[in-house]
């Protein structure tokens, strides 16, 4: 077999992959990364595909070619690199350098020329070549040999060319392609060809010539004279256009094709910069090709470790040996259940340079919990491992740190921080997932031999944990996040665990009578619907409904695709008070979500306890709130009453009651306090209505005659300024113009130009910093924040507006939860914090106590945090949750 060498066009593929990107990839230190996470995978896959031999890649310069030299206008008009490409560029080429790939450039010249050049050379030394690019002008380098692979659409497809496929497509040999550029022109190149002549015409023309210069030898044979007249007015433009078509194949540039060998990358190398980059798919895949071979960049932990097996009530006395109020590294094996109590197999703890492995099947339970409630525990994810040790009976966990909310705490807008992820970036390394180690050791074996397994991954797992903590508890105090993560965060991880051990009880015969209704409801709306569309047809699917409302009945309708017309909510949205059947459409919708939902997705979680034991997450909201799953609990749609109704299912346990508090306005409070606006701190401290006053001073109305509409009108203004809300938006959400909401939020701030100051001085912040901070120290970095794309800058400007809002709300709440969750142990009552729900904290209350909680809820979350406005809730007390908002 003849050996390849592939010749990649860098600029061209690095431009596709940029713009083939759905969202901007920027790393924590503000580095635009998708065009390289695009060319790599690219280039991967050339490498997974075609095995090549050889490999180089060619790069256009600033300076200008021999091409701009003859014509000025050569290029004019394209559109100019964004800074966010350009600055990828030299990272790409280091990252190439590493690899071992030759970058490929020189004054005067395009990246075509190399590429021409290297292609010519390489087969003539025998060799296949294989030219990767986006830009069709390399055609004209097709050869039997050489194939020409254009990256068709996106970073995914291509389309394979050499001399026989370009007489197939075209019906022109590569060297015609060349007289076909200079006929037609080429408008990305701003080359003008002959004026009138496309590729249709250009292709018969050749057809019949065979190039530009037969052509113009014989123009008098060209049969149509409108055609004939404009090839002879503008036959120097057509040779012009040829020339600076045509890719030069002899560029003076050193080319040895053996430098190009393909060889092994530079490991270390490679590493630190897909460390730095945030590439973590390419450093996993590096590590899975061979980088285990560098040992020297690892981050290892060579401490020597005792490995202490318990399997039997005899051994227990070896965990004597670690001091009560000690640190230990902990890891929980067990299923995790939450519908049913969850089985704890085994227990993993490193202390010093001893690693205790506690088969938990052979010991008692009891003692286990006794000892581990004395310890002060480290882990990745505890949450899960406390919510086990919890339902098994321990009393309580004494969280001190936690790696996963470490680097929540770093970095909030991360999509993972699985151990695996968190090892490479910081040891790495490599770590097997748990799910990885379970399918791999077969689970649990009938003949329980797998406790030689749980407890060297166990080591494993910790000793990984205790090196990764150490390296987070700098970075922590260097970015003042250390004060967030010991008050607020790690405490917390207990607090979410005791709740979800509690659970919710649930009425499963009031869950069915609601969801009878439903189902009655909404097959009563489709009848409704198939009367008003003249027939029966799937409502479920949006190309038949499209079909009824904007062809059969003549919606105005968004832009059809090629899978039929958009009936999205936003478009329905639109239409529903004005056409009765979309707004039986989209309560259609509504109902059988809530059904399919929450009546029948409710229904397997109830456990035998009769009790919904939900997951609260810590570290999946950038802003740092907390979110609720396996159910949703927060998205529950109260503002409809058949919503509202679902929550007559969630009751308080015999003897009990639900006592709930609601903070009030929390979001606008923090805002008056932030940017110590007098008007809204004022109207705050004197108890007025702050949407009426709003009201009054935007639209000018007296405070006595403003109206319900004027009072929701402002509502959407107050809340549109903390989130950032342009003109466009609010008269979206309104319902105005946008004149009409523009005018609103100049007037807003005009009449707050504290307000206005402050959220112009946090869009000035994130600039200069990279990130917003919360009261309470929380950074949120914004990447998008400096991104010459305008849509993708808004993006940043409305996140540095809010996050320090919805951040310090928040931040507030989480602290809230801590006050009152110690004070019911400490005053060691019966009642339980069972749920957080957005700005709610609801207690289970047992019967005799509801004084004191009362006071005791009321009291910690007023007293959270000391604001320039007074922090005030509002109390409800019910059997059921439907009842505290009643």
């Amino acid at each position: 077999m003849e050996k390849r060498i592939i010749i990649i066009d860098g600029n061209s593929l690095i431009n596709r992959a940029y713009y083939a990107m759905q969202r901007p990839m920027i790393t924590r230190e503000g580095i635009y990364t998708q065009g390289i996470f695009g060319f790599l995978n690219m280039l991967l896959k050339m490498f997974d595909d075609y095995d090549p031999d050889y490999m180089a890649v060619a790069w256009d310069r600033k300076a200008p070619t021999f091409r701009h030299l003859e014509y000025d206008e050569y290029k004019a008009g394209r559109k100019k690199m964004p800074p966010e490409l350009a600055m990828e560029l030299p990272l790409i080429k280091e990252i190439l350098t590493a690899m071992h790939i030759a970058n490929l450039e020189i004054d005067g010249f395009e990246a075509d020329d190399i590429i021409g050049t290297v292609a010519r050379i390489a087969e003539e030394e025998g060799l296949a070549p294989l030219i990767i690019t986006g830009d069709k002008d390399a055609l004209q380098l097709a050869t039997d040999k050489t194939k020409v692979l254009i990256t068709r659409k996106g970073i995914s497809e291509f389309d394979l060319y050499n001399r026989e496929k370009m007489l197939e497509r075209y019906g022109l040999t590569p060297e015609q392609f060349i007289d076909l550029k200079g006929l037609m022109g080429d408008q990305s190149d701003n080359i003008p060809g002959i004026p009138g002549v496309g590729e249709k015409t250009g292709i018969k023309l050749l057809k019949q010539f065979g190039s530009v210069a037969e052509l113009l030898a014989h123009t008098d044979q060209i049969s149509a004279k409108g055609l004939r007249e404009k090839v002879e007015t503008n036959a120097q433009l057509a040779v012009m256009s040829r020339r600076l078509a045509e890719i030069n194949t002899h560029v003076p540039l050193e080319i040895h094709i053996d430098d190009y060998r393909v060889q092994d990358p530079d490991y270390e190398k490679l590493v630190e910069l897909y460390t730095k980059l945030e590439l973590n798919t390419f450093l996993k895949r590096l590590r899975a090709s061979g980088v285990q071979e560098a040992e020297a960049e690892e981050i290892v932990d060579d401490t020597e470790y005792e490995m202490i097996l318990i399997s039997g009530e005899s051994e227990l006395a070896r965990l004597e040996e670690i001091p009560d109020g000690s640190d230990v590294v902990l890891r929980v094996f067990g299923n995790r259940d939450h519908v049913e109590k969850p089985v704890l197999d085994g227990i993993a703890l490193l202390w010093k340079t001893s690693c205790f492995y506690i088969d938990m099947a052979s010991v008692s339970a009891e003692k286990i919990l006794s000892k581990i409630q004395k310890l002060k525990l480290t882990g990745h994810e505890l949450g899960p491992d406390v919510y086990m040790l919890l339902s098994a009976g321990a009393a309580q966990c004494n969280v001190a740190f936690d790696t996963a909310v470490a680097e929540y705490a770093l970095d909030s807008a991360r999509s993972s921080y699985a151990l695996p992820l968190l090892t490479q970036e910081y040891l790495h390394r490599e770590i097997p997932s748990e799910k990885d180690f379970l399918e791999q050791s077969g689970q649990v074996d009938l003949l329980g031999q797998s406790t030689g397994a749980f407890s060297e991954y166990g080591l494993t797992w910790c000793r990984t944990v205790k090196q990764i903590a150490a390296m987070q508890r700098s970075r922590l105090k260097e970015e003042g996040a250390e004060q967030l993560c010991r008050e607020i965060e790690f405490p917390l991880i207990e607090v979410l665990a005791s709740m979800e051990v509690e659970g919710i009880a649930v009425s499963r015969s009031m869950l069915q009578e609601t969801g009878k209704e439903l189902v009655e409801k909404i097959s009563a709306l489709e009848q409704e619907i198939y009367t008003l569309a003249g027939e029966s047809f799937n409502i479920n699917s949006p190309q038949q409904l499209g079909t009824i409302l904007f062809e059969k009945l003549g919606l105005p309708a968004g832009k059809k695709t090629k899978r039929g017309y958009s009936t999205s909510a936003d478009i329905l949205d639109k239409l529903k008070d004005d056409y009765p059947i979309v707004a039986k459409v989209l309560e259609y919708r509504t109902l059988s979500k809530l059904n399919s939902t929450y009546v029948q997705g409710l229904s397997p979680l109830i456990g035998s306890d009769g009790k919904i034991h939900a997951h609260f997450q810590q570290t999946v909201a950038a802003t740092g709130r907390l979110s609720c799953t396996e159910p949703n609990l927060q998205n529950i749609p109260v503002r409809l009453e058949n919503g509202r109704l679902l929550r007559k299912a969630f009751i308080a346990d015999e003897d009990c009651i639900l006592t709930g508090a609601d903070y009030s306005q929390i979001e606008l409070r923090i805002l008056a306090h932030l940017s110590g606006d007098e008007n809204l701190i004022s109207a705050f401290n004197n108890g007025d209505d702050i949407h009426r006053m709003t009201a009054s001073r935007v639209f000018g109305i007296d405070y006595d005659k403003v109206t319900s509409l004027d009072r929701s009108r402002a509502k959407a203004v107050n809340f549109g300024v903390i989130y950032g809300m342009s003109g466009f938006g609010l008269s979206e959400e309104l319902h105005i113009s946008r004149k009409q909401a523009d005018s609103y939020i100049r007037d807003y701030f005009a009449k707050h130009p504290a307000v206005k100051a402050y959220m112009d001085g946090q869009i000035e912040y994130a600039k200069k910093n990279g990130y917003t901070e919360t009261m309470f120290g929380r950074r949120r970095y914004i990447r998008e924040i400096t991104a010459s794309n305008f849509m993708t800058r808004q993006l940043g400007e409305r996140l540095a507006m809010n996050s320090p809002i919805q951040g310090t709300a928040a931040d507030i709440i989480k602290i809230a939860m801590i006050r009152v969750f110690r004070e019911l142990r400490e005053r060691n009552l019966k009642s339980r914090l069972i749920l957080q729900i957005h700005d709610e904290l609801i207690i289970q209350t047992a019967s005799g106590e509801e004084d004191l909680i009362n006071e005791l809820l009321v009291r910690n979350m007023e007293e959270a945090a000391s604001l320039k406005v007074a922090l005030l809730c509002d109390r409800n007390t019910g059997k059921s949750w439907y009842d505290l908002k009643g």
